[in-house]
């Protein structure tokens, strides 16, 4: 199991990449909307990692970024997440609080695995915007990585 979590984060870890060159690229083209689904993207993938290794966050949800770190703070959610997958159990239990404070418990594994659908979900949406921005949107599908890999 630890191993197919790795390729998902380095799936998930090369889209990331992808992205924020294709938005460094194209600079005033950027929508605002992408700039904050794209932090977002990289906040809640911190605050997971934080979550799991018992350490407070070091950013909010919707903390906004320099397009310039976009690369290096996925670089360290990545190596942070590895270190997470070879050195946690990823069927123990993580209880900890919602956003809004609530209390609630998940498997690791099942954390990880919201970490990449969260991701996925949110570079839709920024492929909406590249397109009403006129900027062809990246193929960020897992088969498509698989293939390109190969």
């Amino acid at each position: 199991m630890k191993h197919f979590f790795k390729q998902l984060f380095e799936y998930n870890h090369y889209s990331n990449q992808q992205l924020a060159d294709a938005i460094y690229t194209n600079g005033e083209k950027i929508s605002e909307k992408t700039l904050s689904l794209f932090s977002h993207i990289l906040n809640a993938h911190h605050i997971w990692n934080s979550r799991i290794e018992a350490i407070t966050p070091a950013v909010g949800i919707w903390e906004m970024y320099n397009v310039q770190d976009f690369r290096y703070i996925d670089q360290a959610n990545f190596e942070q997440t590895l270190s997470v997958i070879d050195n946690i159990d990823l069927q123990a239990t993580l209880d900890h609080l919602k956003i809004k404070g609530k209390p609630a418990g998940k498997n690791v594994g099942e954390i990880l695995f919201h970490v990449i659908n969260h991701s996925t979900y949110h570079r839709a949406q920024i492929a909406t915007e590249f397109r009403q921005s006129g900027i062809p949107p990246l193929v960020t599908d897992y088969i498509f990585y698989e293939r390109k890999k190969a």
